[in-house]
């Protein structure tokens, strides 16, 4: 039996706040890694448990804490109570069903993102939530695993590469929402890869099999939708300003983010379109094949059907009839049977119908 997952109706009855997992379990354990790091140096460690407050009044620079796991709804409480978190936050992190959103507590930043992973063998499409809390000298990530994602921002913090360790908090976050963004062409052009040979295989011999991967691609197309549609909301609300948490010198590059998030949706949009047009080549290639098998199998029967009334004449079984005793009666009606055939054959190929 299928293991189902914790759904909505396990928050059924209890109080606003109250944080409970919902989704599938993707790590064995919480893990926590704290970045300190400034324009001169960083530091990294990795923590097994959280025993302790962060206290970040005195550290100079940016605090970067990464938590891959979020089903441990204790470690994540422990955070909340930390850095007075609204308990909604808390509850919408452990909910990894929530939709890409933006939500703006005056002394932090609620983000909500989706991260996408390549096609698997199978041409499933792995989506997974991304929380940030964004203060004014610290960012919070929330992974449901670790997928590797935010590696490369991780080595330009190591390396001083780019002006990451000379900006703020605020870039931090921009550098891992354009992580997750820049994740998405990757998985386009996978399926973008897909969708192209399904339409050649479409012209050439469609079958059973290539209408099971069209109806699985459209479900993909539509998970793709949901997880990338509400970005660019959340992106445009924080290139806007509105937050004294974003300065304007990283809203410029939110505004290239949101550029790129508007190519993603207008590539999602005409990849589904697409998509939609393959059921359509399907059903018409399906047809125009049916259409020359019932074309061939009606030319044999126009082409029997003067044979079988010859045959059906001559074999009636009457005393009496013409050329029974002539001597070259069977090989004359041989040869007008042949003469026949051979003349629709000819009428036919000069129509085009053969």
């Amino acid at each position: 039996m299928r293991k189902r997952k914790p759904g909505r109706s396990s928050k059924v009855g209890l109080p606003p706040g109250t944080p409970v997992h919902i989704g599938e379990k993707k790590a064995e354990r919480a893990r926590l890694t704290v970045t300190d790091y400034d324009e001169t140096a960083t530091a990294e460690r990795e923590l097994a448990a959280l025993d302790q407050c962060f206290a970040l009044t005195g550290v100079p620079g940016v605090t970067w804490i990464s938590v891959v796991g979020v089903h441990d709804v204790a470690v994540l409480q422990q955070i909340g109570d930390c850095f007075q978190v609204h308990p909604l936050v808390i509850e919408d992190i452990s909910n990894t069903e929530q939709r890409p959103k933006l939500e703006d507590y005056q002394d932090y930043l609620f983000i909500v993102l989706k991260a996408l992973d390549s096609p698997t063998d199978e041409g499933e499409v792995n989506a997974e939530q991304v929380s940030l809390i964004v203060g004014p000298n610290f960012v919070i990530s929330f992974e449901e695993r670790d997928s590797g994602l935010f590696d490369p921002v991780r080595e330009r913090v190591r390396n001083g590469r780019g002006r990451l360790r000379k900006a703020g908090a605020d870039y931090l976050a921009y550098a891992l929402m354009d992580a997750i963004v820049d994740r998405y062409f990757v998985v386009l052009e996978t399926i973008g890869e897909k969708v192209e040979d399904i339409e050649e295989e479409l012209v050439t011999n469609p079958t059973t099999a290539t209408l099971h991967t069209i109806h699985h691609l459209k479900r993909e197309m539509i998970l793709l939708r949901r997880s990338v549609w509400p970005l660019r909301e959340v992106i445009s609300g924080l290139s806007r300003g509105e937050s004294h948490l974003i300065r304007d010198t990283t809203g410029v590059y939110l505004r290239d983010v949101h550029d790129h998030t508007i190519e993603v949706i207008d590539t999602i949009e005409a990849l589904r379109d697409m998509v939609s047009g393959m059921l359509d080549i399907y059903l018409s290639s399906v047809s125009n094949r049916m259409n020359e098998i019932m074309k061939v199998l009606t030319i044999i029967a126009t082409i029997f059907i003067p044979l079988t009334f010859l045959a059906g004449i001559y074999g009636m079984n009457f005393r009496y009839m013409p050329e029974l005793a002539w001597h070259w009666g069977y090989p004359g009606l041989l040869a007008i049977m042949a003469l026949a055939g051979g003349a629709m054959i000819l009428y036919f190929r000069r129509r085009s119908w053969l």
